[in-house]
């Protein structure tokens, strides 16, 4: 697939990212801005955390509601289709969304998981991208700083640390624990 894409003069539409050959081995595919990017696939510790933020997100959130980990949605119609660590969407865009295609516009939650191969440029840029799309806040979880950023449209951004609690608005007062977020036996090893 790699292949395909460096001999491509164009700029891929989504409908043409998803007429290639499926993905396998060590790296899936994103379309982003028109251009076919190669993932590394996450790692067992960044697998947990997602597990942990899906788990707690699924007890609090409202039961028609869709979260979900590897959730792919198209922040902007044509050219991109990306993948979030962790989202959530609430349950009138869920309602709303069609089943034979993706999530349109960013889900109203994103949360990204730090991987080495993440660079603060593409951070940056998927941050703006998806509250400038639908997002209500955008999550970068940094596992070994072991603190959560979260940003809003407003542009307000506020770092939770071990031992605070993030608010989560679709919940009613409810929260999730930083600390809860990295509680698996694999960090302290």
């Amino acid at each position: 697939m790699q292949s395909m894409a460096a001999t491509t003069t164009h700029l891929l539409t989504v409908e043409e990212f998803r007429a290639l050959p499926e993905d396998s081995g060590t790296v899936y595919h994103e379309l982003r801005h028109g251009e076919v990017v190669a993932v590394t696939r996450p790692k067992l510790k960044h697998k947990l955390v997602q597990r942990n933020l899906r788990r707690l997100l699924e007890e609090i959130a409202e039961p028609t509601s869709y979260v979900d980990t590897e959730m792919p949605f198209r922040p902007l119609p044509e050219y991109e289709l990306w993948e979030a660590d962790v989202a959530y969407v609430s349950p009138a865009r869920f309602a709303e969304a069609d089943p034979e295609d993706n999530v349109r516009g960013a889900p109203d939650l994103v949360i990204e998981v730090l991987s080495p191969s993440n660079t603060v440029d593409e951070m940056i840029e998927r941050e703006r991208i998806c509250l400038e799309n639908g997002a209500r806040e955008f999550w970068v979880v940094d596992q070994k700083r072991r603190q959560v950023k979260v940003s809003t449209p407003d542009g307000r951004t506020i770092t939770y640390r071990s031992g605070q609690e993030i608010s989560l608005w679709f919940s009613n007062g409810r929260t999730v624990a930083v600390d809860a977020i990295f509680s698996a036996d694999i960090f302290t090893r």
